[in-house]
């Protein structure tokens, strides 16, 4: 963190709530209330977060590091009625390989939309699918990754002058003007307009 964190110290200090907020897709941030700041590392310049009553309950009621709440509890949920038959389709069009890294494991695939679902045009229809690997896929939704209507895979300028492991460097950075392994159908191929429409937002 740049700066001397003043008011991050401040909030740990008088354990007043802060406002988190997450970023899932590029533009797009999504606030976590209440989150608190309950511990600092001053040799890293590193804050310790804890998000929702629970986890600052949790965290305050004993000394030391607090042992992880392991209940279960009934939670109500949304679910898409579509995306099992979505993620067959696009899995079975991408002869269940990743269009990016070529990983032939269907267990470790996604079918990522490229318009998201909560879109109007987010249809679940398989040009508006990508086969993708869980890491390309996370990758490809908080914008370190993007495809061209051109169906080249491009990296996001800040990640690609990182140093670090042999996942970064092999798996994300090395995919740098990859073109995607497209469905041999060409009807199921992504739609340009849809990848156009996201790269926009990822070139942004």
């Amino acid at each position: 963190m740049g700066g001397d964190n003043r008011k991050l110290r401040a909030a740990m200090l008088s354990q007043k709530p802060i406002i988190l907020f997450q970023k899932p897709l590029p533009n797009v941030y999504v606030p976590v209330v209440p989150s608190f700041v309950v511990a600092e590392d001053p040799e890293n310049r590193f804050f310790l977060i804890a998000s929702g009553e629970e986890s600052w309950r949790s965290y305050t009621s004993g000394a030391g590091d607090p042992a992880i709440d392991r209940r279960y509890v009934a939670q109500i949920v949304n679910r898409r009625v579509h995306q099992p038959v979505f993620r067959a389709r696009v899995i079975l069009a991408y002869s269940r390989t990743c269009a990016i890294c070529r990983l032939n494991h269907p267990e470790l695939l996604d079918a990522a939309h490229i318009i998201p679902d909560r879109d109007d045009e987010g249809i679940a229809h398989v040009t508006n699918g990508l086969a993708l690997c869980k890491i390309h896929h996370a990758a490809f939704d908080n914008g370190i990754l993007g495809i061209s209507p051109d169906y080249v895979v491009h990296i996001d300028s800040g990640v690609l002058a990182e140093v670090d492991g042999p996942m970064l460097k092999h798996g994300i950075q090395e995919m740098e003007g990859t073109r995607l392994t497209l469905p041999r159908k060409e009807s199921e191929w992504p739609s340009r307009d849809s990848l156009a429409r996201r790269f926009d937002q990822f070139a942004r």
